[in-house]
């Protein structure tokens, strides 16, 4: 497994925290949603599957409705903990037999840096993809990329993912895929 290359037949995608409550104090918000509704739209294409996770959704909202109205058939996780590595999680990433994860969501230097860390420690390629995660304050968003990449992840960004997954251009995947890289 070549740690740098993305294949759709061995990746998850997973969604951390994009909550009604959370996601107006964030800088960058309006780009999170975007680059990540266009990650949902390509994994959906490709038959990746897609986990959501939602901290405390009582008090902090569900995921925004701009990324839920494009998630019908994905699976999603409450949660407690910062880490988005419940047991519920952990056992349904496990059955899947998928070892490469990209990552998108709030807070990068909390939840993405918790889930993250917990993933590598359990064997999984993460892929953190930097123009998808946000933090409140650009020193914490920045501080939470460089642990995730000292600690072994690959920090990315949408267009290489897209890019990356597609593999040529030419094709008829390529030319409709392609028209969400704006």
């Amino acid at each position: 497994m070549n740690k740098y290359v993305l294949n759709e037949a061995e990746v998850v995608l997973v969604v951390i925290d994009i909550q009604a409550k959370l996601l107006p104090v964030m800088k960058y918000g309006e780009q999170v949603i975007q680059n990540t509704n266009t990650l949902i739209s390509v994994a959906k294409k490709l038959d990746i599957p897609i986990f959501v996770t939602e901290q405390y959704p009582k008090g902090l909202g569900k995921t925004v409705s701009e990324l839920s109205n494009n998630l019908e058939g994905s699976s999603t996780y409450e949660k407690m903990t910062f880490s988005g590595c419940t047991s519920e999680v952990t056992s349904a990433l496990k059955g899947l037999g998928r070892k490469k994860i990209m990552i998108t969501g709030t807070e990068t230097h909390v939840c993405v840096f918790q889930t993250t860390r917990d993933l590598l420690a359990n064997g999984y390629q993460v892929f953190v993809v930097g123009d998808a995660v946000c933090s409140r304050t650009k020193a914490n968003y920045r501080n939470g990329l460089s642990l995730m990449s000292s600690m072994g992840a690959v920090v990315t960004n949408t267009e290489t993912v897209v890019f990356d997954l597609l593999k040529q251009s030419g094709t008829p995947l390529f030319k409709e895929l392609s028209k969400l890289i704006k």
